[in-house]
């Protein structure tokens, strides 16, 4: 199968209670389902994923934040995702936290949620899968990782690297 292969971020962003901020998506991918907020690198102009994470928090969200404010917790490589494109995620966390709610944009409107709410939540399967429990393990390490989304198939997640080695 030959599909195209796009690089993209996710930015996991907190409140001070502690509550994820999340994306009802409005186009897809993942249309009609929660996610953390991100986009595409311009690789055109090549830029690095840190700085398409500190552009897309500030497009998406008005926080300003920079490279110093992230942490770069896990890279996954997510192979035929929906059947459409493979892709490669870089996963940040947010140090600093968001102090309010972001107004709805076009790309959908946004919630803060508990950890446990998020699991209530409609989510893309690979978010339930893998994305969430490796944010629950290793936000504060890093982890590479490769998922096979081929459709028909659960999802099969394998981990290639953490740092530092448990």
């Amino acid at each position: 199968m030959s599909l195209a292969y796009k690089i993209a971020v996710l930015v996991f962003l907190e409140n001070d209670a502690g509550e994820q901020l999340l994306l009802l998506r409005a186009k897809p991918p993942n249309l009609g389902v929660w996610s953390p907020i991100g986009g595409k690198l311009e690789t055109a102009i090549g830029e690095s994923p840190f700085e398409c994470a500190v552009r897309e928090t500030f497009e998406e969200t008005g926080h300003r934040v920079t490279t110093a404010d992230l942490h770069l917790f896990a890279m996954i490589a997510e192979k035929a995702y929906e059947g459409q494109t493979h892709w490669l995620m870089f996963l940040f966390r947010c140090k600093v936290p968001l102090t309010a709610l972001p107004p709805t944009i076009d790309e959908g409107r946004f919630g803060f949620f508990s950890r446990t709410a998020i699991d209530a939540l409609p989510i893309p399967e690979t978010d339930r899968s893998a994305l969430w429990p490796i944010y629950d393990r290793y936000r504060e390490k890093f982890v590479a990782l490769k998922a096979d989304c081929l459709p028909g198939k659960p999802v099969a997640v394998e981990i290639e690297e953490i740092t530092p080695a448990p």
